[in-house]
Protein backbone atom coordinates (compact mmCIF):
# COMPACT_ATOMS: atom_id res chain seq x y z
CA UNK A 1 0.00 0.00 0.00
CA UNK A 2 1.03 3.41 -0.66
CA UNK A 3 -0.26 6.49 1.01
CA UNK A 4 -2.17 8.98 -1.97
CA UNK A 5 -3.92 11.85 -1.62
CA UNK A 6 -7.65 11.52 -1.22
CA UNK A 7 -8.34 13.92 -3.84
CA UNK A 8 -5.59 12.42 -5.86
CA UNK A 9 -7.44 9.27 -5.34
CA UNK A 10 -10.85 10.80 -6.30
CA UNK A 11 -9.29 12.26 -9.46
CA UNK A 12 -7.72 8.44 -10.63
CA UNK A 13 -11.36 6.64 -9.95
CA UNK A 14 -12.86 9.74 -11.79
CA UNK A 15 -10.02 9.21 -15.03
CA UNK A 16 -11.19 5.32 -14.93
CA UNK A 17 -14.66 5.99 -15.64
CA UNK A 18 -14.37 8.29 -17.87
CA UNK A 19 -10.95 8.44 -19.56
CA UNK A 20 -12.28 5.44 -21.70
CA UNK A 21 -15.28 7.27 -22.98
CA UNK A 22 -13.12 10.22 -24.00
CA UNK A 23 -10.40 7.43 -25.70
CA UNK A 24 -13.52 6.33 -27.68
CA UNK A 25 -13.94 9.86 -29.21
CA UNK A 26 -10.77 10.59 -29.87
CA UNK A 27 -10.67 7.19 -31.93
CA UNK A 28 -13.40 8.38 -33.68
CA UNK A 29 -10.95 11.40 -34.92
CA UNK A 30 -8.05 11.27 -37.63
CA UNK A 31 -5.07 10.07 -36.71
CA UNK A 32 -2.33 12.99 -36.23
CA UNK A 33 0.55 12.29 -39.13
CA UNK A 34 2.79 11.09 -37.01
CA UNK A 35 1.08 8.65 -35.46
CA UNK A 36 -0.01 6.64 -37.98
CA UNK A 37 2.61 4.26 -38.42
CA UNK A 38 1.90 1.83 -41.29
CA UNK A 39 -1.70 2.05 -41.85
CA UNK A 40 -4.64 3.97 -40.29
CA UNK A 41 -5.66 0.48 -38.81
CA UNK A 42 -2.56 0.14 -36.73
CA UNK A 43 -2.56 4.11 -35.04
CA UNK A 44 -6.15 3.18 -34.21
CA UNK A 45 -5.66 -0.28 -32.60
CA UNK A 46 -2.67 1.48 -30.93
CA UNK A 47 -4.48 4.00 -29.57
CA UNK A 48 -7.27 1.20 -28.02
CA UNK A 49 -3.87 -0.49 -26.19
CA UNK A 50 -2.92 3.17 -25.08
CA UNK A 51 -5.94 4.33 -23.50
CA UNK A 52 -6.60 1.18 -21.76
CA UNK A 53 -2.86 0.27 -20.98
CA UNK A 54 -3.25 3.63 -19.29
CA UNK A 55 -6.21 2.95 -17.55
CA UNK A 56 -4.77 -0.56 -15.93
CA UNK A 57 -2.17 1.62 -14.18
CA UNK A 58 -4.88 4.32 -12.43
CA UNK A 59 -6.92 1.16 -11.47
CA UNK A 60 -3.69 -0.44 -10.05
CA UNK A 61 -2.39 2.78 -8.31
CA UNK A 62 -6.06 2.86 -7.10
CA UNK A 63 -5.78 -0.46 -5.54
CA UNK A 64 -2.19 0.81 -4.40
CA UNK A 65 -3.32 3.74 -2.82
CA UNK A 66 -6.37 1.96 -1.61
CA UNK A 67 -6.48 1.72 2.71
CA UNK A 68 -6.32 -1.78 3.04
CA UNK A 69 -6.56 -1.64 7.00
CA UNK A 70 -10.47 0.20 6.32
CA UNK A 71 -11.87 -1.95 3.03
CA UNK A 72 -15.19 -1.69 4.34
CA UNK A 73 -15.17 2.42 3.79
CA UNK A 74 -15.66 4.01 0.96
CA UNK A 75 -12.58 5.64 -0.51
CA UNK A 76 -11.90 7.72 -3.59
CA UNK A 77 -15.48 9.28 -3.01
CA UNK A 78 -16.75 12.40 -5.56
CA UNK A 79 -20.20 13.39 -4.25
CA UNK A 80 -21.75 16.47 -6.46
CA UNK A 81 -25.10 17.08 -7.40
CA UNK A 82 -26.17 16.56 -10.80
CA UNK A 83 -30.03 16.39 -11.00
CA UNK A 84 -31.11 18.22 -7.67
CA UNK A 85 -35.22 17.65 -8.87
CA UNK A 86 -34.72 14.29 -8.53
CA UNK A 87 -32.00 14.11 -5.41
CA UNK A 88 -29.56 12.40 -8.33
CA UNK A 89 -25.95 12.74 -7.45
CA UNK A 90 -22.95 11.73 -9.14
CA UNK A 91 -21.54 9.63 -6.64
CA UNK A 92 -18.96 7.49 -7.33
CA UNK A 93 -16.92 5.71 -4.80
CA UNK A 94 -14.66 1.84 -3.99
CA UNK A 95 -14.22 -0.73 -1.30
CA UNK A 96 -13.47 -3.91 -0.84
CA UNK A 97 -16.32 -5.38 -2.63
CA UNK A 98 -16.06 -2.91 -5.94
CA UNK A 99 -12.05 -2.43 -6.07
CA UNK A 100 -11.09 -6.42 -7.22
CA UNK A 101 -14.26 -5.84 -9.74
CA UNK A 102 -12.88 -2.67 -11.05
CA UNK A 103 -9.35 -3.40 -11.19
CA UNK A 104 -10.28 -6.84 -13.34
CA UNK A 105 -12.50 -5.27 -16.13
CA UNK A 106 -9.70 -2.88 -16.40
CA UNK A 107 -6.91 -5.64 -17.09
CA UNK A 108 -9.27 -7.85 -19.62
CA UNK A 109 -9.60 -4.70 -21.59
CA UNK A 110 -6.52 -3.75 -22.03
CA UNK A 111 -5.47 -7.64 -22.61
CA UNK A 112 -8.32 -7.45 -25.42
CA UNK A 113 -6.46 -4.61 -26.66
CA UNK A 114 -2.96 -5.66 -26.97
CA UNK A 115 -4.58 -8.67 -28.45
CA UNK A 116 -6.48 -6.99 -31.41
CA UNK A 117 -3.27 -4.88 -31.73
CA UNK A 118 -0.36 -7.60 -32.36
CA UNK A 119 -2.88 -10.04 -34.39
CA UNK A 120 -3.63 -6.96 -36.73
CA UNK A 121 -0.16 -7.81 -37.65
CA UNK A 122 -1.22 -11.00 -38.80
CA UNK A 123 -4.15 -10.52 -40.46
CA UNK A 124 -6.06 -7.33 -41.58
CA UNK A 125 -8.81 -6.62 -38.50
CA UNK A 126 -11.69 -5.76 -40.54
CA UNK A 127 -15.09 -7.73 -40.20
CA UNK A 128 -16.89 -7.17 -43.17
CA UNK A 129 -16.38 -5.54 -46.57
CA UNK A 130 -19.65 -3.06 -46.28
CA UNK A 131 -19.29 -2.83 -42.10
CA UNK A 132 -16.78 -0.34 -40.00
CA UNK A 133 -13.08 -0.46 -39.58
CA UNK A 134 -11.09 -0.82 -36.67
CA UNK A 135 -12.13 2.80 -35.50
CA UNK A 136 -15.59 1.45 -34.71
CA UNK A 137 -13.80 -1.53 -33.07
CA UNK A 138 -11.79 0.56 -30.77
CA UNK A 139 -14.47 3.03 -29.86
CA UNK A 140 -16.99 0.79 -29.00
CA UNK A 141 -14.42 -1.58 -26.75
CA UNK A 142 -13.52 1.74 -24.69
CA UNK A 143 -17.44 2.49 -24.58
CA UNK A 144 -18.08 -1.00 -23.31
CA UNK A 145 -15.27 -0.48 -20.69
CA UNK A 146 -16.21 2.87 -19.24
CA UNK A 147 -19.66 1.86 -19.17
CA UNK A 148 -18.59 -1.41 -16.99
CA UNK A 149 -16.04 0.31 -15.02
CA UNK A 150 -18.93 3.11 -14.23
CA UNK A 151 -21.60 -0.01 -13.44
CA UNK A 152 -18.47 -1.14 -10.46
CA UNK A 153 -17.98 2.80 -9.40
CA UNK A 154 -21.06 4.38 -8.90
CA UNK A 155 -23.12 4.88 -5.64
CA UNK A 156 -26.10 6.50 -7.61
CA UNK A 157 -29.24 3.94 -8.25
CA UNK A 158 -29.66 5.83 -11.66
CA UNK A 159 -26.65 5.88 -12.17
CA UNK A 160 -25.76 2.37 -11.60
CA UNK A 161 -29.02 1.74 -13.98
CA UNK A 162 -27.40 4.30 -17.22
CA UNK A 163 -24.39 2.37 -16.01
CA UNK A 164 -25.85 -0.73 -16.60
CA UNK A 165 -27.37 0.16 -20.08
CA UNK A 166 -23.94 1.77 -21.56
CA UNK A 167 -22.54 -1.84 -22.17
CA UNK A 168 -25.42 -2.95 -24.67
CA UNK A 169 -25.38 -1.15 -27.26
CA UNK A 170 -21.63 -1.47 -27.87
CA UNK A 171 -21.80 -5.15 -27.22
CA UNK A 172 -24.26 -5.56 -29.97
CA UNK A 173 -22.37 -4.03 -32.32
CA UNK A 174 -19.35 -6.26 -31.56
CA UNK A 175 -21.09 -9.30 -31.90
CA UNK A 176 -23.31 -8.18 -34.79
CA UNK A 177 -20.55 -6.64 -36.81
CA UNK A 178 -17.77 -8.72 -35.68
CA UNK A 179 -18.87 -11.96 -35.03
CA UNK A 180 -19.29 -15.12 -37.07
CA UNK A 181 -22.11 -17.25 -38.04
CA UNK A 182 -25.36 -16.55 -37.19
CA UNK A 183 -24.02 -13.26 -35.50
CA UNK A 184 -26.90 -10.92 -36.46
CA UNK A 185 -29.33 -13.64 -34.71
CA UNK A 186 -27.13 -13.62 -31.41
CA UNK A 187 -26.78 -9.93 -31.01
CA UNK A 188 -30.68 -9.40 -31.51
CA UNK A 189 -31.36 -12.10 -28.77
CA UNK A 190 -28.36 -10.20 -26.59
CA UNK A 191 -30.31 -6.70 -26.74
CA UNK A 192 -33.33 -7.59 -26.97
CA UNK A 193 -32.96 -10.15 -23.58
CA UNK A 194 -30.92 -7.29 -21.58
CA UNK A 195 -33.59 -4.35 -22.32
CA UNK A 196 -36.49 -6.22 -21.50
CA UNK A 197 -35.09 -7.01 -18.45
CA UNK A 198 -33.49 -3.46 -17.78
CA UNK A 199 -37.50 -2.22 -18.66
CA UNK A 200 -38.44 -4.09 -15.44
CA UNK A 201 -35.06 -3.11 -13.21
CA UNK A 202 -36.01 0.14 -13.76
CA UNK A 203 -39.10 0.33 -12.32
CA UNK A 204 -37.88 -1.29 -9.23
CA UNK A 205 -35.13 1.07 -8.96
CA UNK A 206 -37.48 4.07 -9.10
CA UNK A 207 -40.00 2.08 -6.58
CA UNK A 208 -37.16 2.08 -3.75
CA UNK A 209 -35.66 5.65 -4.78
CA UNK A 210 -39.25 7.26 -4.63
CA UNK A 211 -40.31 5.35 -1.63
CA UNK A 212 -37.05 6.21 0.16
CA UNK A 213 -36.45 9.69 -0.71
CA UNK A 214 -33.18 9.16 -2.34
CA UNK A 215 -31.46 7.34 -4.90
CA UNK A 216 -28.57 6.69 -3.03
CA UNK A 217 -27.02 3.66 -2.58
CA UNK A 218 -24.63 4.49 0.15
CA UNK A 219 -27.98 5.92 2.21
CA UNK A 220 -30.20 3.30 1.26
CA UNK A 221 -28.05 0.89 2.84
CA UNK A 222 -27.48 2.77 5.79
CA UNK A 223 -31.63 2.79 6.40
CA UNK A 224 -30.91 -1.21 5.33
CA UNK A 225 -34.52 -1.33 4.41
CA UNK A 226 -36.44 0.68 7.25
CA UNK A 227 -38.00 3.21 5.15
CA UNK A 228 -39.53 0.87 2.56
CA UNK A 229 -42.51 -2.02 3.59
CA UNK A 230 -41.94 -5.04 3.57
CA UNK A 231 -44.29 -5.14 0.32
CA UNK A 232 -42.39 -2.27 -1.67
CA UNK A 233 -39.48 -4.50 -1.10
CA UNK A 234 -40.72 -7.45 -2.57
CA UNK A 235 -41.80 -6.11 -5.02
CA UNK A 236 -38.66 -4.03 -6.08
CA UNK A 237 -36.54 -6.67 -5.40
CA UNK A 238 -38.49 -8.71 -7.87
CA UNK A 239 -38.34 -6.37 -10.68
CA UNK A 240 -34.96 -5.65 -9.69
CA UNK A 241 -33.77 -9.26 -9.37
CA UNK A 242 -35.01 -9.73 -13.25
CA UNK A 243 -33.04 -7.46 -14.72
CA UNK A 244 -30.21 -8.44 -12.74
CA UNK A 245 -30.48 -12.42 -13.15
CA UNK A 246 -30.94 -11.55 -17.36
CA UNK A 247 -27.44 -10.32 -17.13
CA UNK A 248 -26.35 -12.99 -14.89
CA UNK A 249 -27.27 -14.96 -16.46
CA UNK A 250 -29.32 -17.32 -14.18
CA UNK A 251 -31.88 -20.23 -15.59
CA UNK A 252 -34.03 -20.24 -16.93
CA UNK A 253 -33.15 -16.76 -18.77
CA UNK A 254 -30.03 -17.94 -19.90
CA UNK A 255 -30.72 -18.67 -23.31
CA UNK A 256 -28.91 -15.34 -24.83
CA UNK A 257 -26.21 -16.24 -23.74
CA UNK A 258 -24.51 -19.58 -25.57
CA UNK A 259 -25.71 -17.97 -28.72
CA UNK A 260 -23.91 -14.71 -28.01
CA UNK A 261 -20.94 -16.36 -27.07
CA UNK A 262 -20.55 -18.65 -29.94
CA UNK A 263 -20.97 -15.72 -32.63
CA UNK A 264 -19.32 -13.39 -30.93
CA UNK A 265 -15.31 -12.70 -31.96
CA UNK A 266 -12.76 -13.36 -29.25
CA UNK A 267 -12.87 -9.93 -27.63
CA UNK A 268 -16.81 -10.01 -27.53
CA UNK A 269 -16.54 -13.41 -25.34
CA UNK A 270 -13.63 -13.02 -23.16
CA UNK A 271 -15.04 -9.54 -21.79
CA UNK A 272 -18.79 -10.75 -22.39
CA UNK A 273 -17.85 -14.05 -19.93
CA UNK A 274 -14.93 -11.94 -18.19
CA UNK A 275 -16.69 -8.58 -16.50
CA UNK A 276 -20.53 -7.98 -18.32
CA UNK A 277 -21.58 -11.00 -16.05
CA UNK A 278 -20.57 -9.69 -13.29
CA UNK A 279 -22.56 -6.79 -13.67
CA UNK A 280 -25.23 -9.17 -12.42
CA UNK A 281 -23.97 -10.29 -9.59
CA UNK A 282 -22.58 -6.82 -8.47
CA UNK A 283 -26.49 -5.20 -8.05
CA UNK A 284 -27.48 -8.08 -6.24
CA UNK A 285 -24.82 -7.52 -3.85
CA UNK A 286 -24.33 -4.01 -3.85
CA UNK A 287 -28.14 -2.88 -4.32
CA UNK A 288 -30.56 -6.17 -3.39
CA UNK A 289 -28.51 -7.43 -0.23
CA UNK A 290 -28.19 -4.34 1.68
CA UNK A 291 -31.31 -1.95 0.51
CA UNK A 292 -34.47 -4.40 0.51
CA UNK A 293 -32.89 -7.27 3.04
CA UNK A 294 -36.67 -8.18 4.23
CA UNK A 295 -37.66 -8.80 0.47
CA UNK A 296 -34.36 -10.25 -0.68
CA UNK A 297 -35.57 -12.90 2.20
CA UNK A 298 -38.22 -13.77 1.09
CA UNK A 299 -36.88 -14.61 -2.73
CA UNK A 300 -33.59 -16.17 -1.50
CA UNK A 301 -34.94 -19.89 -1.38
CA UNK A 302 -35.90 -19.57 -4.99
CA UNK A 303 -33.08 -18.08 -6.10
CA UNK A 304 -31.44 -20.76 -4.65
CA UNK A 305 -33.09 -23.29 -6.16
CA UNK A 306 -33.21 -21.26 -9.68
CA UNK A 307 -28.78 -21.44 -9.05
CA UNK A 308 -28.59 -25.06 -8.21
CA UNK A 309 -30.86 -26.00 -11.38
CA UNK A 310 -28.55 -23.76 -13.14
CA UNK A 311 -25.26 -25.69 -12.21
CA UNK A 312 -26.71 -28.99 -13.39
CA UNK A 313 -28.51 -27.71 -15.97
CA UNK A 314 -25.03 -26.21 -17.76
CA UNK A 315 -23.06 -29.13 -16.48
CA UNK A 316 -25.74 -31.57 -18.53
CA UNK A 317 -25.53 -29.25 -21.80
CA UNK A 318 -21.60 -29.32 -21.28
CA UNK A 319 -21.46 -33.61 -21.48
CA UNK A 320 -24.03 -33.33 -24.28
CA UNK A 321 -21.74 -30.87 -26.34
CA UNK A 322 -18.78 -32.96 -25.13
CA UNK A 323 -19.52 -36.10 -26.44
CA UNK A 324 -18.47 -37.98 -29.40
CA UNK A 325 -21.27 -37.73 -32.57
CA UNK A 326 -22.53 -34.19 -30.78
CA UNK A 327 -21.02 -31.57 -33.03
CA UNK A 328 -20.78 -29.39 -30.35
CA UNK A 329 -19.44 -26.45 -30.89
CA UNK A 330 -16.27 -25.80 -28.37
CA UNK A 331 -17.56 -22.06 -27.55
CA UNK A 332 -20.90 -22.67 -26.79
CA UNK A 333 -19.33 -25.48 -24.30
CA UNK A 334 -17.88 -22.93 -22.23
CA UNK A 335 -20.76 -20.36 -22.53
CA UNK A 336 -22.89 -23.20 -21.11
CA UNK A 337 -20.35 -23.43 -18.11
CA UNK A 338 -20.61 -19.94 -17.27
CA UNK A 339 -24.05 -21.13 -16.59
CA UNK A 340 -23.18 -23.48 -14.08
CA UNK A 341 -20.38 -21.38 -12.63
CA UNK A 342 -22.32 -18.28 -12.16
CA UNK A 343 -25.04 -20.73 -10.46
CA UNK A 344 -22.47 -21.10 -8.09
CA UNK A 345 -22.42 -17.14 -7.43
CA UNK A 346 -26.33 -16.98 -6.86
CA UNK A 347 -25.89 -19.61 -4.62
CA UNK A 348 -23.29 -17.97 -2.49
CA UNK A 349 -25.66 -14.66 -1.96
CA UNK A 350 -28.51 -16.62 -1.55
CA UNK A 351 -27.07 -17.57 1.56
CA UNK A 352 -27.58 -13.93 2.73
CA UNK A 353 -23.95 -15.11 5.00
CA UNK A 354 -20.99 -13.45 4.38
CA UNK A 355 -19.57 -16.85 4.19
CA UNK A 356 -21.85 -17.44 0.92
CA UNK A 357 -21.59 -13.46 -0.27
CA UNK A 358 -17.36 -13.98 -0.10
CA UNK A 359 -17.00 -16.93 -1.78
CA UNK A 360 -19.35 -15.20 -4.23
CA UNK A 361 -17.46 -12.24 -4.60
CA UNK A 362 -14.56 -14.84 -5.06
CA UNK A 363 -16.13 -16.69 -7.82
CA UNK A 364 -16.57 -13.71 -9.67
CA UNK A 365 -13.04 -12.78 -9.79
CA UNK A 366 -11.71 -16.64 -10.36
CA UNK A 367 -14.44 -16.86 -13.24
CA UNK A 368 -13.12 -13.81 -14.95
CA UNK A 369 -9.87 -14.90 -15.18
CA UNK A 370 -10.09 -18.54 -15.96
CA UNK A 371 -13.42 -18.33 -18.38
CA UNK A 372 -11.53 -15.19 -20.24
CA UNK A 373 -8.19 -17.46 -20.84
CA UNK A 374 -10.56 -19.99 -21.73
CA UNK A 375 -12.02 -17.81 -24.63
CA UNK A 376 -8.48 -16.24 -25.52
CA UNK A 377 -7.53 -20.22 -26.02
CA UNK A 378 -10.39 -21.08 -28.26
CA UNK A 379 -10.68 -17.88 -30.17
CA UNK A 380 -6.61 -19.22 -30.82
CA UNK A 381 -7.44 -22.62 -31.56
CA UNK A 382 -10.01 -21.55 -34.28
CA UNK A 383 -7.43 -19.15 -36.13
CA UNK A 384 -5.24 -21.89 -36.86
CA UNK A 385 -7.40 -24.75 -37.41
CA UNK A 386 -10.52 -22.82 -38.78
CA UNK A 387 -13.01 -24.45 -36.56
CA UNK A 388 -14.41 -24.47 -32.58
CA UNK A 389 -16.51 -27.52 -33.38
CA UNK A 390 -15.65 -30.60 -31.49
CA UNK A 391 -15.67 -33.32 -33.56
CA UNK A 392 -14.09 -31.95 -36.19
CA UNK A 393 -11.21 -30.77 -33.60
CA UNK A 394 -10.81 -34.57 -32.53
CA UNK A 395 -11.22 -36.82 -35.33
CA UNK A 396 -10.97 -34.88 -38.62
CA UNK A 397 -8.38 -32.45 -37.65
CA UNK A 398 -6.47 -34.46 -35.23
CA UNK A 399 -5.68 -31.70 -32.95
CA UNK A 400 -3.76 -33.71 -30.33
CA UNK A 401 -3.00 -30.86 -29.32
CA UNK A 402 -0.25 -31.77 -27.03
CA UNK A 403 1.92 -33.12 -29.63
CA UNK A 404 0.99 -30.57 -32.43
CA UNK A 405 1.26 -27.29 -30.28
CA UNK A 406 2.35 -28.67 -26.57
CA UNK A 407 2.38 -24.78 -25.15
CA UNK A 408 -1.03 -24.23 -26.45
CA UNK A 409 -2.29 -27.62 -25.28
CA UNK A 410 -0.54 -27.39 -21.79
CA UNK A 411 -2.66 -23.64 -21.29
CA UNK A 412 -5.44 -25.58 -22.21
CA UNK A 413 -5.53 -28.36 -19.76
CA UNK A 414 -4.20 -25.77 -17.40
CA UNK A 415 -7.46 -23.57 -17.84
CA UNK A 416 -9.75 -26.67 -17.99
CA UNK A 417 -8.26 -28.45 -14.71
CA UNK A 418 -8.46 -24.49 -12.88
CA UNK A 419 -12.52 -24.10 -14.50
CA UNK A 420 -13.43 -27.58 -12.85
CA UNK A 421 -12.27 -25.85 -9.38
CA UNK A 422 -8.73 -27.63 -8.88
CA UNK A 423 -7.83 -27.30 -5.12
CA UNK A 424 -4.68 -24.46 -5.34
CA UNK A 425 -6.34 -22.84 -8.36
CA UNK A 426 -9.00 -19.75 -8.51
CA UNK A 427 -11.55 -21.81 -9.25
CA UNK A 428 -11.34 -23.89 -5.74
CA UNK A 429 -12.26 -21.08 -3.29
CA UNK A 430 -15.50 -19.73 -4.47
CA UNK A 431 -17.26 -22.49 -4.98
CA UNK A 432 -16.14 -24.04 -1.60
CA UNK A 433 -17.14 -21.11 -0.04
CA UNK A 434 -20.63 -20.84 -1.87
CA UNK A 435 -21.31 -24.43 -0.73
CA UNK A 436 -20.30 -23.48 3.12
CA UNK A 437 -22.45 -20.79 3.35
CA UNK A 438 -25.62 -22.99 1.98
CA UNK A 439 -24.26 -25.35 5.10
CA UNK A 440 -25.31 -22.96 7.35
CA UNK A 441 -27.42 -20.03 5.99
CA UNK A 442 -28.48 -17.07 7.72
CA UNK A 443 -31.65 -17.05 10.36
CA UNK A 444 -35.19 -17.26 8.82
CA UNK A 445 -33.96 -18.97 5.48
CA UNK A 446 -34.97 -23.36 6.07
CA UNK A 447 -31.57 -24.88 6.83
CA UNK A 448 -32.56 -28.49 5.35
CA UNK A 449 -33.49 -26.46 1.96
CA UNK A 450 -30.18 -24.84 1.86
CA UNK A 451 -28.63 -28.43 2.76
CA UNK A 452 -30.49 -29.97 -0.36
CA UNK A 453 -29.51 -27.21 -2.21
CA UNK A 454 -25.19 -27.99 -1.00
CA UNK A 455 -25.85 -31.15 -2.13
CA UNK A 456 -26.83 -30.57 -5.71
CA UNK A 457 -24.25 -28.23 -6.17
CA UNK A 458 -21.51 -30.22 -4.86
CA UNK A 459 -22.87 -33.00 -7.06
CA UNK A 460 -22.62 -30.30 -9.95
CA UNK A 461 -18.75 -30.23 -9.18
CA UNK A 462 -18.22 -33.87 -10.45
CA UNK A 463 -20.28 -32.65 -13.63
CA UNK A 464 -18.05 -30.20 -14.32
CA UNK A 465 -14.93 -31.97 -13.94
CA UNK A 466 -16.54 -35.03 -16.55
CA UNK A 467 -16.78 -32.90 -19.28
CA UNK A 468 -13.78 -30.01 -18.59
CA UNK A 469 -11.81 -33.73 -18.35
CA UNK A 470 -13.53 -34.87 -22.08
CA UNK A 471 -13.07 -32.18 -23.67
CA UNK A 472 -8.97 -32.06 -22.72
CA UNK A 473 -8.69 -35.80 -23.24
CA UNK A 474 -10.44 -35.44 -26.84
CA UNK A 475 -8.64 -31.99 -27.99
CA UNK A 476 -5.49 -31.85 -26.48
CA UNK A 477 -4.76 -35.73 -26.18
CA UNK A 478 -4.51 -38.78 -28.97
CA UNK A 479 -2.18 -40.44 -31.37
CA UNK A 480 -0.46 -37.77 -33.50
CA UNK A 481 0.35 -39.41 -37.25
CA UNK A 482 3.62 -39.10 -38.55
CA UNK A 483 2.35 -37.33 -41.39
CA UNK A 484 0.42 -35.01 -39.30
CA UNK A 485 1.31 -31.29 -39.97
CA UNK A 486 2.34 -29.22 -37.10
CA UNK A 487 0.11 -26.18 -35.82
CA UNK A 488 1.67 -22.88 -35.19
CA UNK A 489 2.31 -22.89 -31.21
CA UNK A 490 1.56 -20.05 -28.74
CA UNK A 491 2.82 -16.67 -30.32
CA UNK A 492 4.65 -14.02 -28.36
CA UNK A 493 1.54 -11.69 -28.48
CA UNK A 494 -0.46 -14.23 -27.02
CA UNK A 495 1.70 -15.29 -24.36
CA UNK A 496 1.78 -11.70 -23.22
CA UNK A 497 -1.97 -11.19 -23.31
CA UNK A 498 -2.38 -14.40 -21.82
CA UNK A 499 0.11 -14.54 -18.85
CA UNK A 500 -1.39 -12.09 -16.68
CA UNK A 501 -4.59 -14.58 -16.30
CA UNK A 502 -2.50 -17.60 -15.91
CA UNK A 503 0.10 -16.07 -13.13
CA UNK A 504 -3.01 -14.33 -11.40
CA UNK A 505 -5.43 -17.99 -11.16
CA UNK A 506 -2.32 -19.47 -9.53
CA UNK A 507 -1.92 -16.29 -7.22
CA UNK A 508 -5.58 -16.13 -6.22
CA UNK A 509 -5.77 -20.07 -5.61
CA UNK A 510 -2.67 -19.92 -3.37
CA UNK A 511 -3.25 -16.66 -1.78
CA UNK A 512 -7.21 -15.98 -1.14
CA UNK A 513 -6.54 -14.00 1.40
CA UNK A 514 -5.54 -11.43 -0.84
CA UNK A 515 -9.41 -10.80 -2.27
CA UNK A 516 -10.64 -12.27 0.81
CA UNK A 517 -9.31 -9.64 3.40
CA UNK A 518 -10.83 -7.16 0.91
CA UNK A 519 -14.28 -8.42 0.59
CA UNK A 520 -15.16 -10.01 4.26
CA UNK A 521 -14.95 -6.48 5.95
CA UNK A 522 -17.27 -4.99 3.26
CA UNK A 523 -19.41 -7.53 3.08
CA UNK A 524 -20.01 -8.09 6.81
CA UNK A 525 -20.64 -4.32 7.01
CA UNK A 526 -22.68 -4.35 4.35
CA UNK A 527 -25.00 -7.72 5.64
CA UNK A 528 -24.85 -5.73 9.41
CA UNK A 529 -26.82 -2.66 7.60
CA UNK A 530 -24.77 -0.39 5.17
CA UNK A 531 -21.45 1.11 4.73
CA UNK A 532 -19.81 3.98 6.26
Amino acid sequence: MIDINESVMQFLLAFVVVGPLLGAVAALLPAPPGLKGKSPEQAVLRHGVTVTGAVLIAAIVLALGFDHDQPSRMQASTDISWIPALDVRIHLGIDGISLPLLVLTALLTFLCALYSYFKQQDQRLTPRAEGPGPKAFVALLLVLESGTLATFAVLDLLLFFLAFEMVLIPMYFLIARWGGEGRSQAAWRFILYTLLGSVVMLLGLLLIGLKAGTFDMMALATDNGRSLTASVQVIAVLAIGIGLAVKTPMWPLHSWLPDAHTAAPTVGSVLLAGVLLKMGTYGFIRILLPIAPDGFRTFAPYLAALAVVGIIYGSLACLALAKQGAKGDLKRLIAYSSVGHMGFVLLGISTMTPTGVNGALFANIAHGLITGLLFFLVGALKDRTGTTDLDTLAEETGAALYGKAPRLGGLLAFAAVASLGLPGLAGFWGEMLALFGAFQPAAGLSRPAFLTFMAIGAFGTLLTAAYLLVVVRRVCMGALPQDAPRLTDVRSYEFAAWTPLVVLTVVAGLWPKALLGLSNPAVQQLLAGGTR
